[in-house]
């Protein structure tokens, strides 16, 4: 029966890793059962097995996107390592101009989520629960003294509205800001967000 369970797991991964990337690459809109079967070799009924709708589908793909995004941030943020350094690599990891992949997927789903409750859901939980991880490792590094911040929460909420901002620019319209310039302007907001210069919040002279 275990043994059951854990290839009924793999299968819905599977999928779900398949209905991420169909999703990236058509759209919420345009994909459809099919593409993602067409993608692993296996039937439309296979997939109806395990999400009886599209719907269900686009849904549960998105909170296994939502909780790998989560699952690396937490882990940026609990290194043993100053307060500084770890909101510093979470906000370039998570910077449309760092590593962090997907921002085609995030896009289509904020459109999607205007319609479709469920995916309202899971984009406004994983937008809560980054907001308060970057609002815990500024406190964290104001009661440290590392630097200052009168408002953890706001400051949380500006740097990733200025991430989310520049993510829609850099992926939608190709060329319309160096990624370099907005590189720039990320480390600028969060230096004086933390009352501190550039170079002691990046360690680097420009």
């Amino acid at each position: 029966m275990a043994r059951v369970r854990l290839s009924v797991t793999k299968r819905r991964e599977e999928l779900l890793r398949a209905a991420v990337e169909q999703i990236g690459a058509r759209g919420v809109a345009a994909v459809r059962i099919a593409d993602v079967a067409a993608a692993l070799g296996v039937s439309n009924a296979l997939v109806l097995y395990h999400f009886s709708t599209k719907e269900k589908l686009v849904a549960a793909a998105f909170t296994y996107a939502a909780e790998s995004d989560l699952a690396h941030l937490r882990g940026l943020l609990g290194r043993r390592t100053s307060a500084l350094r770890r909101l510093r690599a979470a906000v370039r990891w998570y910077a449309p101009t760092g590593q962090a992949k997907g921002w085609r997927l995030w896009i289509e789903g904020w459109a999607a989520a205007l319609r479709e409750p469920a995916l309202r859901e899971v984009t406004r939980d994983l937008d809560e629960q980054w907001k308060a991880a970057i609002t815990d490792v500024i406190a964290e590094g104001v009661a440290a003294g590392e630097f200052s911040c009168a408002d953890p929460a706001g400051a949380a909420l500006r740097l990733t509205a200025l991430l989310d901002g520049l993510a829609v620019q850099l992926t939608s319209y190709s060329g319309a800001v160096p990624r370099s310039r907005a590189q720039e302007w990320v480390d600028d907001a969060l230096a004086r967000e933390l009352g501190l210069t550039p170079v002691e919040s990046t360690g680097q002279r420009r």
